[in-house]
């Protein structure tokens, strides 16, 4: 074994991961045969699907998978370059205008990935006398993004505005100050303090970057997210979303004025320096987007659903948080009980994720149970049932 190998052996990670392994608790890479839908085969296992993004319900939709096949048979598979050079197809900008319009704002860009929008846009808008202040919640593509940066790296405990304020204080009043937040929270579901934010972005003469991740197709006018829904979308400088949630794709977009994007689009490395979205995928994120718009019904039913599932976790006594969208944490709190609960509940038929450091504090670990607009409130009270009987095996509630 090299030295290479030898330093990678001693990983704590590396070493978890084999002990769950081990123990047959490894909750990870598990093989989905077929469409992610409501309920899912996975290596024999037939199982409630309660660990997907897919809020809208649409990545199975006949016409998402249509529109993707026509855009293959025109343009091919794929664009064999960059956005920058050779990798820019008509239906790139038609998404980039209709994505504009849908957001607010003057213009989009459209990345391959919705990580590389935040590892790509943040290091350009701020240099070496500027500030980058984020919540220590923020989802790790904005933490990669700022690591890439020049600027002064400052952060605020989660959703703590005084906090904020005493960090805005200690900046240079002259100087750029870029708060980035999530819209909503990926893990523990509850929403960004905007409106107060905002009123500390006037006071300070700061800036506000959004990921609306896990806010697009769920929040606001037709799923516009979370700036739309406190209307504060002209207060945000940049928005920024994903297609591989409610878009039932894969890239990603920021939204913001002209000047912002004129620049972003000259500068940002992973747009210039990336092979652009597949046709397929570009195309597919422009149906979904159209098809949010035109069936309202469809938000309308993930929230009857998301708030019928609050409402039976409280009744069964899990602890569920802040929480104030389709993402339902429900607590552990034992980074080992949190592997045993994902395993049992696996068995028992419904498949969550676990949480554990370092997207969470060792305290504070937890299973991620989220929604779609086509989970039948049936399936919510089998999953309940379900997983309350694992949490009382487990001693986690009574």
């Amino acid at each position: 074994m090299g030295l290479l190998q030898e330093k990678l052996a001693k990983h704590p990670f590396y070493a978890m991961a084999h002990d769950i392994k081990e123990r047959g608790i490894y909750p990870y890479f598990r093989e989905i045969e077929g469409k992610q839908g409501t309920e899912v085969d996975m290596g024999g296992h037939h199982v409630l699907m309660f660990g997907s993004n897919a809020y809208t319900g649409l990545t199975g939709d006949e016409r998402i998978i249509e529109a993707g096949c026509q855009a293959m048979r025109q343009y091919g598979s794929g664009c064999a370059g960059s956005r920058f050079l050779n990798g820019t197809l008509d239906i790139h900008t038609q998404l980039e205008r209709e994505l504009a319009e849908f957001m607010g704002k003057d213009d989009t860009l459209v990345f391959a990935t919705g990580f590389t929008v935040n590892s790509g846009v943040i290091p350009q808008l701020v240099g070496k006398d500027d500030y980058i202040i984020c919540d220590d919640r923020d989802h790790a593509s904005i933490v990669d993004g700022r690591r890439l940066s020049f600027a002064t790296q400052l952060r605020y405990k989660h959703n703590d505005m005084a906090d904020l304020e005493r960090v805005l204080q200690r900046c240079e009043p002259d100087k750029v100050k870029l708060i980035i937040v999530d819209g909503v929270f990926s893990m523990e579901g509850d929403l960004c303090k905007l409106p107060e934010i905002v009123e500390l972005k006037h006071k300070y003469n700061a800036s506000i970057m959004v990921d609306e991740a896990h806010g697009l197709g769920v929040f606001g006018r037709d799923g516009r997210g979370v700036c739309d829904h406190f209307g504060l979308t002209d207060e945000v400088d940049l928005i920024m979303g994903t297609f591989s949630k409610s878009l039932a794709s894969i890239g990603g977009f920021i939204a913001a004025d002209q000047v912002v994007i004129d620049s972003l689009r000259h500068t940002a490395r992973t747009y210039i320096f990336s092979a652009s979205c597949t046709p397929a995928a570009t195309a597919a994120a422009r149906e979904a987007l159209r098809i949010i718009q035109a069936e309202p019904e469809r938000i309308k039913a993930l929230w009857d659903v998301t708030n019928y599932a609050l409402k039976r976790f409280k009744e069964e006594g899990f602890e569920i948080g802040d929480t104030e969208s389709p993402i339902i944490p429900l607590y552990v709190r034992d980074i080992e009980k949190t592997f045993v609960v994902v395993a049992r509940a696996f068995e028992e038929g419904v498949f969550i994720n676990p949480v554990i450091p370092p997207a969470c504090a060792p305290s504070d670990t937890l299973v991620r149970y989220a929604l779609m607009a086509n989970h039948t409130k049936e399936q919510v009270d089998e999953s309940v049932v379900r997983l309350k009987k694992v949490f009382q095996e487990l001693d986690i509630i009574k």
